[in-house]
């Protein structure tokens, strides 16, 4: 493809637009009210009107911007339900973002006619998915890896397919998917149109518009956060004290939830010893973890089971964790575009966050680059101010119940809701977030109710079925 790039440009700042502007099927425009779209987030006002006109597209916007709406919109736009054909393609760094991206295209595509979206990730069995193929897809999301084993096999065929989308396009290069990018776009059909969405703008992003994108336009969005909705502070810290400061944060200010970003696994490795002995329920991800374990972590600390998420920026990829009260950045990256991404974490939505940032003296270049680019004088808090508030240890609100049994089963949310509101005895408010999977679902209750929940599970039914039930 062209070589030629169009001229960069840093996108003005954007007033909230009615999606009635832009040309989109009434359906469409009903569908959107019905979700609660009622006005175009910043990336969207910025990024549709080019999409939708056919160009090519190369947009910067984080996770949690819209700019799944963004390039959902254009490709159900085009798509044809008639066809039955993957017409539109979206490669997704991890199976989480991929599972959100699904889940995101089948609601905006709700008023349109049996439109098949279907998932296509590493860590599941390739049998369904080349069945679900086999009866005719009109969408495909999913991670490089495994879409380039569908491609050898020729489970899946490309000929129909009229856009690609690179979705957090430098989260997959980070993970080291250049190669597995280029040969899914090598195997679509060249008159097509791609869209890349990016949070940050590393060498490669350029290097993959140059290959695979043809005369695409380009909007940046510089993100900004509120400072009334985010409070950054700043501590000076030694590489000896790192750890213990950042137990010290959270016995002070006792978030319920906060991820905190190192910039090594060693680090994250060493942090967690050192909140597990401080009596912290923390877990750690890593790229050395099975699918099935990784899995477990992220219910467990998306349903507040578990106080403290260490991670680092390539293990959290594709995360988007509700009510995230903090994030504690026990190393500083030295991209301060990162550093942006990792603090817009918290602070979503009306919520409030807390972002603090441990900087030894060797790092201090670091911070005068975040400043720079942020347009803020560093908040430089003392550490000696950080005392115990509160003797008790920092424990998560819930507690993780594991039933061995899930989709394959028949079993819905609702199922474990009524068995635990039901014949249990517990109410509502005692019951928190239920995630069904294929073989096993998981149910988060408040603390002090889980043995006895794990008990009344085991002795009653769900779904009619005795079931095997245990806190993780």
């Amino acid at each position: 493809m062209t070589d030629n790039l169009s001229t960069p440009s840093v996108a003005p700042s954007f007033s909230p637009d009615a999606f009635s502007k832009l040309p989109l099927s009434p359906a469409m425009l009903a569908t959107l009210q019905q979700l609660g779209y009622l006005t175009m987030t910043p990336i969207q006002a910025a990024s549709l009107p080019i999409s939708l006109a056919g160009h090519d597209l190369i947009a910067q916007a984080k996770t949690g911007s819209g700019k799944t709406a963004a390039f959902a919109l254009t490709l159900l736009t085009k798509l044809n339900p008639r066809r039955f054909a993957v017409q539109a393609m979206v490669l997704c760094p991890t199976r989480e973002l991929a599972d959100q991206v699904t889940q995101e295209i089948r609601r905006l595509a709700r008023s349109a006619d049996n439109i098949k979206v279907i998932t296509l990730c590493g860590g599941s069995v390739m049998r369904p998915q080349r069945e679900s193929l086999e009866h005719g897809a009109h969408i495909v999301v999913g991670t490089p890896g495994r879409i380039m084993d569908h491609l050898e096999r020729g489970s899946l065929k490309l000929d129909a397919l009229n856009t690609l989308v690179l979705d957090e396009a430098d989260r997959m290069l980070d993970m080291g998917f250049y190669n597995d990018i280029a040969f899914v776009a090598e195997h679509c059909p060249l008159d097509r149109q791609t869209l890349l969405f990016s949070a940050t703008y590393p060498d490669g992003i350029a290097r993959l518009a140059r290959q695979f994108l043809r005369e695409p336009q380009e909007v940046k969005l510089l993100e900004q956060h509120e400072e009334s909705k985010i409070r950054q502070r700043f501590y000076k810290v030694d590489n000896e004290s790192r750890l213990s400061v950042v137990a010290a944060l959270l016995q002070h200010f006792r978030p319920v939830s906060t991820l905190a970003f190192c910039n090594t696994k060693q680090q994250c490795r060493s942090l967690l010893e050192v909140l597990h002995a401080q009596g912290i329920k923390a877990l750690t991800l890593n790229g050395d973890m099975e699918q099935r374990e990784r899995d477990q972590v992220l219910i467990q600390f998306a349903n507040r089971s578990c106080s403290v998420l260490v991670a680092t920026d390539v293990a959290a990829r594709g995360l988007d964790i509700a009510q995230l009260e903090a994030v504690i950045n026990v190393d500083v990256t030295p991209d301060p575009e990162i550093h942006i991404h990792r603090i817009g974490r918290t602070g979503r939505a009306d919520a409030e966050g807390l972002a603090f940032n441990l900087c030894s003296p060797n790092e201090r270049n670091r911070i005068i680059a975040i400043a720079q680019m942020m347009r803020i004088e560093p908040d430089w808090q003392d550490i000696a101010t950080l005392e115990n508030t509160d003797d008790s240890p920092l424990m998560p609100p819930m507690v993780t119940l594991q039933i061995l049994g899930g989709r394959k089963e028949k079993i819905r949310p609702g199922d474990v809701l009524g068995a635990l509101t039901g014949e249990a005895g517990f109410t509502r408010e005692q019951v928190g977030k239920i995630t069904v999977t294929d073989l096993t679902t998981y149910v988060a209750v408040v603390r002090n109710i889980a043995n006895e929940a794990v008990r009344k599970l085991s002795a009653g039914k769900v779904k009619g079925k005795v079931v095997k039930v245990r806190i993780i």
